[in-house]
C-alpha cells in the first residue's frame, strides 16, 4: 500500500472525495511539478481518481502537468504522457468496467521499461480487490499506436458522421434511429436526438455548429438544433429512402440524395418546395457540395458521378471511370478537385471543371466506403469495409498510412477544418478518433496475418500452439510471449489443433480438408490424414491420445485411431457445419456442436443414436466438458452460453453478458470457472455454479478461441487481429475456495 493510499484511508468520504478532485489541481497551480508526477506515477491514486471521479476527471489531470509553469524534465513528462495516453485509450472500457484498470495499464504499458511506469504496474500487478487477467506482455496497442480514443453508445452500426470545423464536436447517425452529438475534448455521455422512425442514413452539419441535417429510410430530413437536442423542420419530398445530405458552407442550402435516383435541393431558410435534379438511373449513393454553394457532386450505383450547377439545378458534366457503384465523394476546399470511393475497391482522383479522371488510388481490399480531403488538400483519408481507413498523398496517388483498429466495416469518416483529429465511424457501433499527423512508428507484432482460429496448451504449461487463418501453426513461450517457431504445410485455413496427452504430438485441422500430425518439438509433420470430403473445422484428442475425433463442415465427425491415422467410424446425424468437438474424461462420449443450433451427445464406442441439447437460437461455436464429466458448457452467436447436465441432457442455467456471439469457452482443471471468448472483444470469466461473471478483459478485436493451462490461472487466447494473449487469473483462487 502507498503512502497517498494509507492518508487517503484516514479521511472521510467527503474529505475523500474533496482531495481527489482538488489535489493535482491545488500541485500545478503551486507549481509542484515533483509532486504531481509522483501522485500521477501512483497507482493507488489513479485507482481512486477513476473509481471516485471516473476517467475523463483522471485524464484532465495529466494536462495539469503539460502546462509550461509546472517544471518537468521532458523525460518525466514523457512518462505522464505515455500513462494519459494508455488510459485514454482504454476510457472506453474503463467507463463500463473500473475493475479493467490493472489489466488494461499492464496491456498497453508493459513494454516501457521507465522505472516510474515500472513501479506503478508492480504496484498494479498486487490489486486484488477481485478477480482479474492480468497480462503477461503487452497485449494492447500502447499509446502512440491506432487511434487515440474510442467512444462507444450506440447499439446500431453508425452509418454517417460530422464534425465542428473546430474539431471539438462530432455527430454520429446510427442504425438505432438516433443521431449522438459527442464533445470530444471531454468525450462525456453524448446527446442523443431521437425523432426519425427508421435508420438514420447521413447526417451534415453548419459552419457553425448550431444545426445538423438528417436523412433517413423513413424518407425524410430532419433540421436539427444542435444545443438543444431537438427538431426544428422536416423536410418531406423524396419518395424512397434519403441516403446522404451535404450543407453549403454559407449554411443557407442544403441537397440531398435517395434512393428514388434524385437529388433535391433545399431552401434552409424558407419553405419552398425544393428544386429536383433528375439524371442518374441508380439510386444516388452520396453527394457533396463545393464551399461556395454553387456546384454538387453525386455518386451513384450506376457506377457514375455527375456535377451539378445547384444555381440552375442542370448537370454540368458525367464523369465515368469506375467499374462498380460509387459510394460517397468528397471535394478539396479549393473547389478544384474530387475523389470518389467505389465497391470496385479504387478511389479515383478528378479534375471537376475537366471532369477528366487523374489518377486512381489503388490499396483496399474491400469496398471503399468514404473519403474526406484533409483541410490542406493535400492529403486523403479513404474508410473501407476492409475494416482499415487508409491516408493518401493525393498529389502522387501514394499510401501514407493504414489506420486499424475497427472490428467490422468502416462507413464514414470526417477531418475537422481547423484541428487535427479523424474521426471515423463503423458497423461496429464505436466511434474512433485518430491523429494522422503522428510520427510514431507503429510496432511490428510478432504475430498472425489473418485470425487466429484455435489456440491449445502443451501439458507442461510452457507452450501454447496457434493456428490461423493465415494457413499456418505458431509454437509460442508463453511467459515471454516469444514466437518458437512458425509452421506452414497446410494450403487453407488452419481451423483448430490439439496437443496429444503425453505432449509430444499436435493435431491440425484445416479447411483444406487435411488431417496433420506434427512433432511439437521438432516441428516435422508425421501424417496427413486425407478422408473428409469437405472443411475440417475441429478436433479433440481422447485422454489416453489413442483415439481422436473431428468435425467437418459437411456435418459428419470421423473417429481415428491417433497412431496408424486409420479412420474407424464415420457419425452423422447434425444437419448443419460441426464447429466444435469434446471429449469427455472417461473416453466414452464426445459433444458436438453446430451450426445446427444444437448440441449432440455421442457414444463414442456404440452405434447408438446422440442425445440432442436443444435451447440455442442461433449457431452453436464452441463446447467443453466438466472435468468430472458430468456438465457441457457450450458458447453460441445467439450471445449466451449454456450450462448442460450431460447425462440427463437438460438445460441447468445460461450464461449472459456478452453483447455479441460467444465463440469460445473452456472450463478450469477445478470445474468450477469457465473463459469464454467473443467478437464483443471480451474475454470473461463465469462461476459456473451461481452462473454469474466474475472477471472481464476488453481487447480490441474480438477474440476467436482461447484455451486454459493445467494450473487453472494461465490463459491463452487468440483474436481477429491475429495477436496472441498471454494472460494470468488473479483472484479466482479465491473464489473458488469461497465457492
Amino acid at each position: 500500500m502507498s503512502k497517498f493510499k494509507e492518508r487517503l484511508g484516514k479521511l472521510s468520504p467527503k474529505k475523500r472525495l474533496y482531495a481527489l478532485e482538488t489535489l493535482p489541481g491545488h500541485l500545478a497551480e503551486s507549481v509542484q511539478g515533483e509532486r504531481l508526477h509522483q501522485l500521477l506515477t501512483d497507482f493507488d491514486f489513479i485507482e481512486a481518481k477513476l473509481d471516485a471521479i471516473g476517467v475523463q476527471g483522471l485524464i484532465e489531470d495529466y494536462d495539469l502537468a503539460r502546462v509550461s509553469d509546472v517544471l518537468l524534465s521532458e523525460g518525466k513528462t514523457g512518462t505522464l504522457g505515455l500513462i494519459q495516453g494508455a488510459i485514454r485509450k482504454s476510457a472506453h472500457v474503463l467507463d463500463e468496467d473500473k475493475t479493467q484498470l490493472a489489466g488494461q495499464l499492464l496491456g498497453r504499458l508493459l513494454y516501457f521499461e521507465i522505472p516510474q511506469i515500472q513501479k506503478m504496474l508492480k504496484q498494479a500487478k498486487q490489486w486484488k480487490d477481485s478477480p482479474w487477467f492480468q497480462p503477461f506482455n503487452t497485449n494492447l496497442e500502447r499509446p502512440g499506436e491506432g487511434c487515440l480514443r474510442t467512444l462507444t453508445s450506440h447499439t446500431g452500426g453508425i452509418i454517417s458522421i460530422a464534425s465542428t470545423p473546430d474539431g471539438k464536436r462530432v455527430i454520429s447517425a446510427s442504425l438505432d434511429q438516433t443521431l449522438k452529438i459527442w464533445d470530444l475534448d471531454i468525450c462525456s455521455q453524448p446527446k442523443v436526438l431521437i425523432g426519425h422512425t427508421k435508420s438514420i442514413t447521413a447526417v451534415a452539419m453548419t459552419q457553425d455548429g448550431k444545426r445538423a441535417i438528417s436523412a433517413s429510410r423513413d424518407k425524410t430530413l430532419k433540421i436539427w438544433d444542435t444545443n438543444s437536442g431537438s427538431a426544428v423542420r422536416t423536410l418531406i419530398g423524396h419518395t424512397d429512402s434519403v441516403l446522404a445530405v451535404a450543407i453549403a458552407l454559407h449554411g443557407k442550402r442544403a441537397i440531398s440524395a435517395s434512393w428514388d435516383q434524385t437529388l433535391k435541393i433545399w431552401d434552409l431558410e424558407s419553405d419552398s418546395q425544393p428544386k429536383t435534379l433528375i439524371g442518374h438511373t441508380q439510386p444516388v449513393i452520396a453527394v457533396a457540395m463545393a464551399s461556395d454553394g454553387k456546384r454538387a457532386i453525386s455518386v451513384s450505383i450506376d457506377n457514375t458521378l455527375k456535377i451539378w450547377d445547384t444555381d440552375s439545378g442542370t448537370e454540368y458534366k458525367t464523369p465515368i471511370g469506375h467499374t462498380d457503384g460509387v459510394m460517397a465523394v468528397a471535394i478539396a476546399p479549393d473547389g478544384k478537385l474530387a475523389i470518389s470511393a467505389s465497391t470496385d475497391k479504387t478511389l479515383k482522383v478528378w479534375d471537376i471543371d475537366s471532369g477528366i479522371k487523374l489518377r486512381t488510388l489503388i490499396g483496399h481490399t474491400g469496398y471503399v466506403l468514404a473519403v474526406a480531403i484533409a483541410p490542406d488538400g493535400k492529403r486523403a483519408i479513404s474508410a473501407s469495409a476492409d475494416k482499415t481507413l487508409k491516408v493518401w498523398d493525393i498529389d502522387s496517388g501514394t499510401e501514407l498510412k493504414t489506420l486499424t483498429g475497427h472490428t467490422d466495416r468502416v462507413m464514414a469518416v470526417a477531418i475537422a477544418l481547423f484541428d487535427k483529429p479523424v474521426v471515423s465511424a463503423s458497423s461496429d457501433n464505436t466511434l474512433k478518433i485518430w491523429d494522422i499527423d503522428s510520427d510514431t512508428e507503429l510496432r511490428t507484432l510478432i504475430c498472425h496475418t489473418d485470425w487466429i482460429n484455435g489456440v491449445a496448451i502443451a501439458p507442461d504449461g510452457k507452450r501454447a500452439i496457434s493456428v490461423s487463418a493465415d494457413k499456418t501453426l505458431k509454437v509460442w513461450d508463453i511467459y515471454s510471449g516469444k514466437e518458437l517457431r512458425t509452421q506452414t504445410g497446410h494450403t487453407d485455413k488452419v481451423m483448430a489443433v490439439a496437443i496429444a496427452p503425453d505432449g509430444l504430438t499436435m493435431i491440425s485441422v484445416s479447411w483444406d480438408t487435411t488431417i496433420k500430425i506434427w512433432d511439437i518439438d521438432s516441428g516435422k509433420e508425421l501424417r496427413t490424414l486425407v478422408s473428409h470430403m469437405s472443411s475440417v473445422n475441429a478436433v479433440a484428442i481422447t485422454p489416453d491420445g489413442l483415439t481422436m475425433i473431428s468435425a467437418s463442415l459437411n456435418n459428419t465427425l470421423k473417429i481415428w485411431e491417433t497412431d496408424s491415422g486409420r479412420e474407424l467410424k464415420t457419425l452423422t446425424g447434425h444437419t448443419d457445419w460441426i464447429n466444435g468437438v469434446a471429449i469427455a474424461p472417461n473416453g466414452k462420449q464426445a459433444v458436438s456442436a453446430s451450426s445446427d443450433k444444437t448440441l449432440k451427445i455421442w457414444d463414442i464406442d456404440s452405434s447408438s443414436e446422440p442425445r440432442i441439447l436443444i435451447g440455442h437460437t442461433d449457431r452453436v461455436l464452441a463446447v467443453a466438458i466438466a472435468p468430472d464429466g458430468k456438465q457441457v458448457v457450450s458458447a453460441s452467436k445467439d450471445k449466451t452460453l449454456k450450462v448442460w447436465h450431460i447425462d440427463i441432457g437438460c438445460e441447468l442455467r445460461t450464461l449472459t453478458g456478452h453483447t455479441s456471439g460467444v465463440t469460445s469457452v473452456v472450463i478450469a482443471p477445478n470445474g468450477l470457472i469457465a473463459v469464454s471468448g467473443s467478437s464483443d472483444n471480451t474475454l470473461k470469466v463465469w462461476d459456473l455454479l451461481s452462473g454469474k461473471e466474475v472477471a472481464s478483459f476488453s481487447g480490441e478485436y474480438g477474440f476467436e478461441c482461447c484455451a486454459i493451462a493445467a494450473d487453472g490461472v494461465t490463459v491463452v487466447a487468440g483474436d481477429r487481429s491475429g495477436r496472441v494473449h498471454f494472460l494470468r487469473l488473479e483472484g479466482v483462487k479465491q473464489l473458488t475456495v469461497d465457492s
